[in-house]
């Protein structure tokens, strides 16, 4: 090929047959509006995101869930935690309606390639995956973190076992550089298609585990060396250079994918969209950008986050603040908008589209008022209660109206006299908290129908089977995390499931998954984890198994049970089912106490019912 072959051929990857501009959308986990160095912060140095918020629209006065699955379920679908259904981080209520359209159907039915890498959160089981919501690449893990229950185990941010496109793959390499270098080649493929893309980057870091590459850990640790931060804690210290250092990594991965947009020449033709999910981890403790509050707390500094927005062809004007209150609802309305797609059916956003705003041609409204509202995490629950913390109600919510902060329709701030939220005002200022109040319950109004609503895995069907079910899906409890499986919680739980065939079906309980192959009652083959004196095993199906009055004239269920040996991996029993919704109860049993379910189930459709 002669040199003015290479440059057409160059210039012309940037194009594509449909002449719609790409998105691609950047959204980092836990990192907080103070973790960026334009926004003032005196130890972590991130010249790539300054770079990128040189070149955008900042929405300065932007809001997402101070806890990340609803703000992962609003970005998707542009409706409140409480229409989509994805309300929690867990206990099966981080689920998504399975009827509600994602940002990944609008643009695969309007010709776009659609693709996920890094966390999805929203439900590892069908009808929940990323390839059930319309994404047709994904590389992607399931829950809150890399080493969460139904995550592959052992997963320690290098060199792990992530989903691609449905078959557990593994991939060479650090976490964020992973999914960094599929977006891009993902990106790269659908150019060369003449396919505009629509890709979706969510990385793990900088949640928790603090697990930085040793080089970026060890440039933070330089820098709080110094003298000037002699009054911090040296733990602490210790603990921010490794979330600090995981941020680092996220700049030059940043840094790499912006060149790589420039080498490809689509940069211009690319609306990038930089944000986080919610509020700072440990700004409170260092820097908090001068806000009250961090993540999972309602306070300002929980759910007030970044967000770029640079689209050089997208006549937006000179990069600059733009004001007014925004949310994470009302990104998906805007890049349908600003990409001329309008959905096949019929569908009403709770967000709204900022593309005039964008564009110089309009204002978000000084009357604008937002709602936040999540469920609540049942940390001190060990068993299921139907009047859990994670019921969504309306007392519980934000109501942001100007400088205006309804907090739990209990306490009012007034940012503009009192940033820091010291100073509840709610007696002194009436008419506010009745304009407020008022707005707050008219949304209850429209979404109590639905916010509670429980979602159900379905299995038996062609697109998942075996089902591999995990406790981070139990009702209402929480068990979300490898090393609660390891610590041996005794905890009980239930899942919430439809049979989607009758039929018969194998369903096989477990303490530890199939890959870490630790038998029920004991540790794993290394020694580690917390052996459980467990001599049998439990399996109640409503619907199936039935009352039954005893010799005694006591009532007892007519569960399955078995005895469980020291050698026994898994339990194993064997029904037939009725197609419909049910639900599924596990125990393992010690002497005479239950202990705690099955922290893992693999269901398996065998065949029709013998």
């Amino acid at each position: 090929m002669n040199n003015t072959a290479a440059i057409l051929c160059s210039l012309s990857i940037g194009l594509n047959l449909w002449g719609k501009p790409n998105v691609l959308i950047i959204m980092t986990d836990d990192q907080g509006y103070p973790e960026i160095s334009a926004h003032g912060n005196p130890i972590l140095h991130t010249p790539n995101l300054d770079r990128l918020y040189g070149q955008s629209l900042r929405l300065s006065d932007y809001h997402v869930s101070p806890m990340c699955t609803p703000t992962r379920g609003q970005l998707l679908t542009g409706l409140d935690a409480a229409r989509n259904g994805a309300v929690n981080v867990s206990s099966g209520r981080a689920l998504l309606r399975p009827e509600v359209s994602t940002i990944a159907d609008f643009y695969g039915e309007s010709g776009y390639s659609t693709g996920i890498f890094g966390k999805w959160h929203l439900g590892a089981n069908y009808p929940f995956r990323p390839q059930d919501r319309g994404f047709q690449e994904s590389v992607w893990y399931p829950s809150s973190s890399i080493p969460s229950v139904p995550a592959y185990w052992g997963n320690d941010y290098f060199d792990d076992i992530y989903i691609q496109n449905g078959k557990e793959k593994r991939f060479k390499g650090y976490c964020a550089d992973v999914f960094f270098n599929e977006a891009m080649r993902f990106m790269l493929e659908s150019a060369k298609s003449k396919k505009p893309f629509m890709c979706y980057l969510a990385t793990n870091t900088p949640h928790g585990p603090f697990w930085p590459k040793e080089e970026d850990r060890k440039e933070i640790a330089e820098v709080l060396a110094q003298s000037k931060f002699d009054h911090l804690d040296q733990s602490f210290k210790k603990r921010l250079a490794l979330y600090l250092g995981m941020i680092r990594n996220i700049d030059w991965n940043l840094g790499k994918l912006m060149k790589f947009l420039e080498d490809e020449n689509l940069a211009e033709e690319t609306i990038l969209i930089f944000k986080t999910d919610n509020g700072s981890l440990l700004g409170p403790q260092y820097y908090n950008a001068g806000m009250r509050g961090k993540k999972t707390e309602i306070w300002e500094g929980g759910h007030r986050v970044p967000c770029f927005i640079r689209w050089p062809k997208g006549g937006f004007g000179k990069p600059r603040d733009v004001g007014g209150l925004t949310q994470v609802q009302d990104l998906l309305p805007t890049l349908l908008d600003l990409c001329g797609i309008k959905p096949k059916k019929k569908t009403k956003f709770d967000g709204m589209s900022l593309a005039p705003v964008l564009q110089g041609k309009e204002q978000v409204s000084d009357d604008r008022i937002l709602i936040i509202n999540y469920s609540r995490m049942p940390g001190f629950s060990n068993y299921p209660s139907p009047h859990s913390q994670t019921k969504m109600r309306a007392d519980q919510a934000a109501v942001l109206w100007k400088r205006w902060r309804l907090l739990e329709d209990r306490e009012l701030y007034d940012l503009t006299s009192d940033p820091l939220q010291q100073e509840n005002v709610i007696d002194q200022y009436p008419k506010v908290v009745a304009k407020m109040r008022q707005q707050l319950y008219s949304w209850w109004e429209g979404v109590k129908h639905l916010a509670n609503d429980e979602q159900r895995i379905i299995v038996g069907s062609e697109y998942e089977n075996p089902s591999k079910l995990s406790a981070t899906e139990w009702l209402d409890v929480f068990v979300d995390q490898q090393g609660q499986i390891r610590r041996g919680v005794l905890k009980n739980g239930y899942w919430l499931i439809e049979v989607a065939r009758a039929g018969e079906y194998e369903i096989e309980l477990r303490r530890w998954p199939k890959e870490a192959d630790g038998s029920v009652s004991g540790t794993l083959p290394d020694g580690s984890g917390t052996a459980l004196p467990i001599t049998q095993a439990m399996l109640f199906v409503s619907g199936h198994n039935h009352l039954r009055i005893d010799e005694k004239k006591a009532y007892q269920f007519e569960g399955l049970s078995k005895r469980v040996t020291p050698k026994d991996k898994g339990v194993t029993f064997t029904m037939n089912l009725k197609k419909g919704p049910t639900a599924l109860h596990t125990w393992f049993k010690g002497r005479d106490e239950l202990m705690l379910s099955a922290y893992y189930v693999y269901m398996t459709r065998k065949g029709d019912a013998k």
